[in-house]
């Protein structure tokens, strides 16, 4: 192949992938099958090695290495990345404003939706991404640049960009990636992450950036940390600046220090809140003037030019009906508690996990109590109290026997969890070969529980070594297979015998 040759493939594989990543990632809508998308990133990346000078800093080879590392390396902040005094009351608002402008006059400000996840600086050096870390202590944090790169809103390549640009920008999961997430976790039998802020921050620190990858991640950009060769007046200015060069930026208003416009803004994102794609925490109220900010300085721990606001979390009381019992992949018995459904944070909820027994016992929770529950980070239901038993309640107590096999289930050690040590419970054994074939282990395209379900019902497999017998005819007698589905998931569970060391010991363990 020669160099020009190799330059229109190149040109032409980097459009399809484009587009394909959009329809994945962003669409949810994918219109090939993961090995065909694998197979082109594989041809790609053979060429730009055997081609370096036509591998480009944004090319969709950049934004997945899929490599372990072993360590995250520390990385000195230019510029501090602080943090910001909470209040909780319009009142306390109202203070800050009234501080604000005994030290300068006629200031504006921003008003914009806290977004609920973890704060990351990138760096640019003559447009191309050179360094992302995390804020760690503000002084000092991690280098996560491979698995920020990930992220497909964040650009590898700026255009018309200043020499130097360092940028502050919050990571999180969307509401649908988390939901996901957590279906995928449920049903491997894993344990689930408490909030979006939770699953952003575990995925942002994987060791293998594929993983992260997978978690579709996303990232709004919220201040400016430094520039050179520009002057920016004012923080809306720099927003709007970041805006056309291409980073997602946080939609902000502008008010006066009228405390009712102020709160007229901060209860207009409230209401927004439920129907958001993402979790919010509270409000952002900060002074425009980028000069106005030098004159009110900061204290040893904020900023005296901003504060963030935040929302109660939404509760209420509903009945406790009964508790079920999951069991895992690895034999754990979780209590799950079902209630009367009530509406939080704009969805009907019914369900909530209690975790372990310890948890019950020490908010003594029966079934038939009115229980208080609430959306922690405004997505996941959890238990907080029991406000009142029945007269006939009794203290619940997690089963002695596994609720599938009926095998003896008691704690290991010092454990909170009870298991059942039966290897050849059917919940176990289901739960192993999904958690195998998920898109964090194995990524057997097309093997999702259901299937899984259908294969063990008609006893063609026993165990994960079972998928690779499978056949052609045994797919076919199975409820909605047709000729090609059965083809397509055979060519996947061929394709995951490629998979990575690192891959097969996650599927595995």
């Amino acid at each position: 192949m020669t160099k020009q040759e190799a330059a229109d493939r190149v040109r032409e594989l980097t459009e399809i992938l484009t587009r394909l990543a959009h329809e994945y990632y962003d669409l949810d809508a994918p219109t090939v099958e993961d090995y065909e998308y694998d197979t082109l990133m594989r041809e790609l990346r053979q060429l730009e090695s055997d081609f370096p000078e036509l591998l480009e800093p944004d090319s969709p080879s950049q934004r997945v290495q899929g490599t372990a590392s072993g360590k995250f390396e520390k990385v000195t902040h230019a510029v501090q990345m602080a943090s910001l005094q909470d209040v909780f009351s319009f009142e306390q608002v109202d203070a800050f404003l009234q501080r604000v402008q005994e030290t300068v006059t006629h200031p504006t400000f921003t008003v914009e939706p806290k977004i609920d996840g973890l704060s990351v600086s990138l760096e640019y050096e003559n447009g191309i991404l050179t360094r992302g870390s995390t804020r760690g202590d503000g002084f000092i944090g991690e280098n996560v640049t491979a698995n920020l790169k990930t992220i497909r809103s964040i650009p590898l390549k700026l255009k018309n960009a200043p020499p130097v640009l360092e940028v502050r920008g919050e990571v999180y999961m969307p509401r649908a990636s988390f939901e996901r997430l957590s279906a995928q976790q449920e049903a491997a039998g894993e344990e689930l992450f408490k909030n979006p802020r939770n699953a952003a921050a575990g995925s942002l620190r994987q060791k293998n950036a594929a993983v992260t990858a997978q978690r579709r991640l996303d990232i709004f950009v919220f201040n400016l940390q430094r520039i050179e060769g520009e002057t920016l007046l004012a923080h809306s200015e720099t927003i709007d600046r970041l805006n056309a060069l291409g980073f997602p930026t946080i939609p902000y208003t502008k008010c006066s220090a009228d405390i009712n416009e102020i709160r007229a803004a901060i209860e207009k994102i409230g209401a927004q809140r439920g129907d958001l794609p993402f979790d919010i925490d509270g409000v952002v109220v900060k002074v425009d003037s980028l000069e106005q900010r030098n004159q009110l300085g900061a204290t040893a721990k904020y900023p005296k030019w901003a504060v963030a606001y935040k929302f109660p979390p939404e509760e209420k009381v509903t009945k406790l009906r009964s508790i079920e019992i999951q069991v895992g992949r690895t034999g754990v018995l979780t209590p799950v508690a079902v209630f009367d459904p009530i509406s939080l944070a704009g969805t009907s909820v019914s369900r909530a996990v209690l975790h372990n027994q310890q948890f019950i016992t020490e908010k003594d929770i029966r079934v038939g109590d009115m229980i208080r529950v609430r959306k922690a980070g405004d997505i996941i239901p959890e238990v907080l109290a029991s406000e009142s038993h029945a007269p006939d309640s009794l203290p619940y107590q997690i089963p002695d026997r596994c609720p599938v096999c009926g095998a003896p289930a008691e704690k290991d050690g010092e454990e909170a969890a009870v298991r059942c040590f039966n290897p050849a419970c059917p919940a176990q054994i289901f739960r192993t070969i999904v958690h195998f074939a998920s898109k964090g282990a194995m990524n057997i395209d097309g093997l999702g529980p259901a299937i899984v379900q259908q294969l063990l019902d008609q006893k063609f497999i026993q165990s994960p070594a079972d998928l690779y017998t499978l056949t052609k005819e045994q797919l076919l007698s199975l409820e909605g297979f047709k000729e090609k589905s059965a083809e397509n998931l055979l060519r996947a569970i061929e394709a995951s015998k490629s998979q990575p060391l690192d891959r097969v010991i996650a599927a595995l363990g």
